[in-house]
């Protein structure tokens, strides 16, 4: 085992401090990682703070993660030391159930999908994740990060990046396709640059026009403030895809009236609260309320190919370990453009 420095959650709404983790031995089949960068997501927050239920403390948060392959077991065929890698959602899954060997290990039914923290390995100890030096894992969890892009703004890549890349392209986003983002934030800037290169006309659904410059910049063709009431009667009817990236509760109604007949409004973002919806408004145009969450390893890759074959990576505000509790309050009040990444030299 290895003894690495770390910034933990000691307990539910405390504030993050500098310790240290047991990192395990190098296994047959794994892989040591010198992370370099960890993006902050706003599941982080969620889980650090207990708003998504019973939690496990000390915490270690992180599960955007781009760092340097330092060492690999013997087992390993897929990676070398030296190679620029990945880690995001998840570090194991039983391999054996059809969601596993479809490639779809984020909704394993077996043993169950292990998160990269906040849950138990199949070694029965609690998970740490990516606000660390090193992380070992499985190298069927570790994804391959192209020359073409930078690691910093990779990191988020492995969560923002495949949350939103994988229901914009389950869904058809594509030439002659509408696409409405709603929100811009985390998730949601990069469902518009994804949504974009992949040929779709994007329209950003935010609550204000305080981002509209930003918003087109980064490939909007239109942006529109859902405070107006204005904007529900002039997009009635408007979209193929509505893709959800804030976590807080929807007027579902609203939302589903601009879709077209048949369309697909899909949350990625996760509110801490409970939603209601009268169903009248999915019978009345056959439309559908759908869920994504992340995609699987090899989704995971295929994004990042992408992603780097058309020159995209997060917007980024790179920050020392120090200010991750500022950060967790600047999350918190719509304060960052667009992600906030750790620079773990720091730690």
């Amino acid at each position: 085992m290895t003894t690495v420095a770390a910034y933990a959650a000691p307990a539910a709404k405390a504030p993050l401090e500098r310790t240290t983790i047991e990192r395990r031995a190098v296994g047959e089949h794994d892989v040591l990682i010198d992370i370099k960068f960890a993006g902050i997501c706003h599941s982080d927050i969620h889980q650090a703070r207990e708003g998504w239920g019973e939690a496990i403390f000390p915490m270690v948060p992180g599960h955007e993660i781009a760092g340097i392959v330092s060492e690999v077991g013997p087992g390993v065929t897929e990676f070398a030391v030296g190679d620029r890698v990945g880690v995001g959602c998840m570090v194991d899954s039983c391999g054996e159930c059809e969601n596993c060997r479809s490639g779809r290990e984020q909704f394993c039914t077996g043993s169950g999908m292990v998160g990269t923290y906040n849950a138990v390995g199949k070694d029965g100890e609690p998970t740490y994740g990516g606000y660390s030096q090193k992380i070992v894992v499985d190298e069927r969890y570790v994804v391959r990060i192209p020359d073409g892009l930078s690691l910093d703004v990779a990191a988020p890549l492995l969560c923002a990046g495949i949350t939103t890349y994988s229901p914009l392209k389950h869904w058809g986003a594509g030439p002659g396709k509408k696409v409405a983002v709603i929100g811009l934030g985390g998730l949601g800037h990069m469902g518009v640059k994804i949504a974009h290169a992949l040929g779709a006309e994007v329209t950003v659904l935010s609550q204000s026009l305080r981002k509209k410059e930003d918003g087109l910049k980064l490939g909007a063709d239109h942006y529109y403030a859902t405070s107006d009431p204005k904007t529900f009667e002039e997009l009635a009817g408007t979209f193929d895809l509505i893709l959800s990236t804030v976590s807080a509760p929807l007027d579902f109604g609203a939302y589903l009236g601009l879709l077209k007949t048949g369309g697909a409004l899909v949350n990625v973002g996760a509110p801490e609260e409970p939603v209601s919806l009268n169903l009248f408004s999915l019978i009345g145009g056959n439309k559908t309320l759908a869920g994504s969450m992340i995609g699987g390893i090899a989704e995971t890759q295929e994004m990042l190919d992408f992603c780097a074959g058309h020159g995209i990576g997060a917007e980024i505000e790179l920050i020392g370990a120090a200010e991750i509790n500022e950060a967790y309050e600047r999350v918190l009040s719509s304060d960052v453009r667009y992600r906030f990444v750790i620079d773990t030299a720091t730690i």
